[in-house]
């Protein structure tokens, strides 16, 4: 059965505004989403805003309280949610393969200019002091990025005294090397034990959680910290770039793919346990440095995926990654949207969601303290942290982020000015 036939391609609002979705031409519905992914500045309320004023605002395609059942969906599950509501709309426009050519419009901007730029950083390295200096000032300013993402990301997640217990938890499990599954699935079911009104049990199951992370961290001390900030040589990072198996990478791109719960900067624990911590196929350096080229792109910043299978198999490895990560934002509207809505909303799925996502806040915060040891390394680092945090803290700008990156580089270029 066709999606289209599936979802009404009109309908009315309260006020008996009328909506319509148009079954546009495929070239012109290509180019539409194309536009979209070139112009995707300013992370993800940025790209939602520009996809809501032009579909519902102007042009009507649905109702606005629609829009936002839709959003509320795609808030909740993992995937970029820009990108899934370009699916939505191309699915609501030309069935499934609408939503196929939507996705793909929507993601090729910052696809090829990633792939362009990972090729560029593999080719020729950063075999300059000056280079060498604007990347590692740009490491801080993405340090920053992340921390301040960790709060933005808390502040909405962690909301009450048993989802700060399954976030801190979730920190030691990570630092302490306790498989993420593990993590999220006794994160899920503790929240979901608490709001059965069965807290004993919760706290009977966070307690053994607590022990499986004390042994885990006494068995190894601090091994899962050694791991997490590994610095495999670059030179021979990059060398190796071409050893990794298809398969493998993409497979890591899927799980991340199917764990970003909560935003795009969930999936940077998933892929940095596979690049750097297991497959060491990269550093946690140029793990950064991937991160800092996405945020100057127009793109979901989890387009950095890309970068991380260049480095890993090259340009295959990076079209496998790409793809693997992708996947699931596709396949959770085209294949099942509407029944993935009414599951979403039953109360136990939402429960146990909110205590998984809980419980990648904590990954993310475990994962941000390796990435802040790596980049902070003297008084120079620390006050330019300190300067782009309190940027980050106190602007809401929508140019944000490319320009604390760019101000970092331009800071990190005068450094080499400054004698001593």
């Amino acid at each position: 059965m066709s999606s289209q036939a599936q979802l009404p391609p009109s309908d009315h609002d309260a006020t008996g505004a009328h909506y319509a979705v148009p079954r546009e031409p495929w070239w012109p519905l290509f180019l539409r989403f194309l536009r979209f992914g070139a112009l995707a500045w300013g992370g993800p309320v940025a790209q939602i805003g520009m996809i809501r004023h032009e579909l519902v605002d102007e042009e009507r395609w649905i109702s606005s309280a629609q829009f936002n059942r839709v959003l509320a969906v795609y808030q909740v599950l993992p995937g970029p949610e820009a990108h899934e509501l370009c699916v939505y709309f191309g699915m609501r426009s030309r069935g499934r393969w609408g939503g196929v050519v939507a996705g793909l419009g929507f993601m090729l901007p910052g696809f090829v200019l990633m792939f362009a730029l990972s090729w560029a950083y593999v080719r020729y390295g950063l075999k300059t002091a000056g280079l060498q200096a604007v990347f590692a000032a740009v490491q801080v300013a993405v340090a920053a990025l992340i921390v301040r993402a960790v709060f933005r990301i808390g502040g909405h997640v962690v909301t009450d005294r048993w989802l700060w217990v399954i976030a801190i938890l979730a920190a030691g499990a990570h630092l302490a090397g306790v498989h993420f599954a593990i993590v999220l699935a006794a994160a899920g079911s503790i929240y979901l034990l608490a709001q059965r009104q069965t807290r004993a049990a919760a706290a009977l199951a966070a307690l053994v959680t607590a022990a499986v992370v004390a042994f885990a961290w006494d068995a190894g001390g601090l091994a899962g910290f050694d791991a997490l900030t590994a610095k495999p040589d670059a030179i021979g990072a990059v060398a190796r770039a071409a050893a990794m198996p298809l398969p493998a990478l993409f497979w890591s791109g899927l799980k991340a793919g199917l764990l970003t719960f909560g935003g795009a900067y969930t999936v940077i624990p998933f892929l940095q346990r596979d690049a750097v911590t297991q497959g060491a196929w990269m550093s946690n350096a140029q793990f950064l440095d991937g991160l800092a080229l996405s945020g100057l792109l127009p793109a979901p910043l989890i387009i950095f995926s890309t970068f991380v299978g260049y480095l890993g198999g090259g340009p295959w490895g990076a079209v496998a990654m790409t793809a693997g990560i992708f996947l699931p934002a596709f396949a959770f509207t085209l294949v099942g949207h509407d029944a993935l809505e009414h599951l979403v909303h039953r109360p136990r799925i939402r429960v146990f969601l909110q205590g998984v996502t809980a419980g990648v806040v904590g990954l993310i915060a475990g994962t941000t303290l390796a990435l802040l040891s790596v980049s902070l390394t003297g008084l120079p680092a620390l006050v330019l942290f300190a300067i782009v945090l309190g940027i980050l803290f106190g602007s809401k700008a929508r140019w944000v982020i490319p320009a604390v990156i760019a101000g970092a580089a331009l800071w990190g270029w005068a450094s080499l000015a400054v004698p001593g």
